[in-house]
């Protein structure tokens, strides 16, 4: 088994994300109502997203030694980004989504895949990861706690062109994890989950700032 149980705490405050965006959110470090597309800080010893004001978040660094650390807005995509199929199964993700975070904590790199459980980590195999940062040198600048490696690859049997790698928030990584809690349906997650999945991929490619 690859798999060694799903991570809850990471996601806490985005699990209802899709359920709340019309609501109104304040900042949790002083109470100060919020707009959306506000700023987030994450708190690496637990993974948990906060949401904070501009002002507060100018306390915080994303490479700061406090105990919360800004996350970026913006998310980068790597257009020329080299993963074998050999590369991909030695990383022993079983489905094709996942996304790889720095870890202050672990000192190592973490990978997780979504499921309808939340995000599940799995067992990654350093030398593999090696290897896929050798031959994509921009993952070496990748921000500990706040960045992670995002991948796309559902439609890669039929259309391996599809294929999407960002370096991206991970308060976007933890977006994508809750949306699919929240639509899955079944055994499957059915049509609805999926459509959204790829929705939610377009916006993402759509926001990547053009060079």
């Amino acid at each position: 088994m690859t798999t060694i149980g799903p991570v809850q705490h990471g996601f806490t405050n985005l699990r209802g994300l899709a359920r709340r965006r019309s609501l109104s959110e304040r900042c949790e470090m002083c109470g100060t109502g919020l707009l959306a597309g506000h700023q987030h800080l994450v708190e690496p010893l637990e993974r948990k997203i906060v949401c904070a004001c501009d002002a507060c978040s100018l306390l915080f660094t994303h490479d700061g030694k406090t105990k919360f650390k800004r996350v970026p807005r913006s998310a980068r995509m790597l257009w020329d980004f080299r993963l074998t199929d050999a590369q991909w199964d030695g990383l022993l993700i079983p489905i094709g989504m996942a996304y790889f975070l720095k870890s202050s904590v672990a000192g190592r790199v973490l990978a997780f895949y979504p499921s309808p459980a939340g995000a599940t980590e799995s067992t990654l195999p350093l030398g593999s990861w090696e290897d896929i940062v050798h031959d994509n040198p921009a993952l070496s600048d990748m921000e500990s706690d706040v960045e992670a490696l995002l991948v796309s690859r559902l439609d890669h049997a039929r259309q391996p062109e599809t294929d999407q790698y960002y370096i991206a928030p991970i308060d976007r990584c933890y977006e994508l994890v809750g949306l699919i809690r929240f639509h899955w349906r079944g055994l499957s997650g059915g049509a609805e989950v999926w459509n959204e999945i790829r929705q939610f991929f377009d916006r993402l490619q759509a926001a990547v700032p053009r060079a």
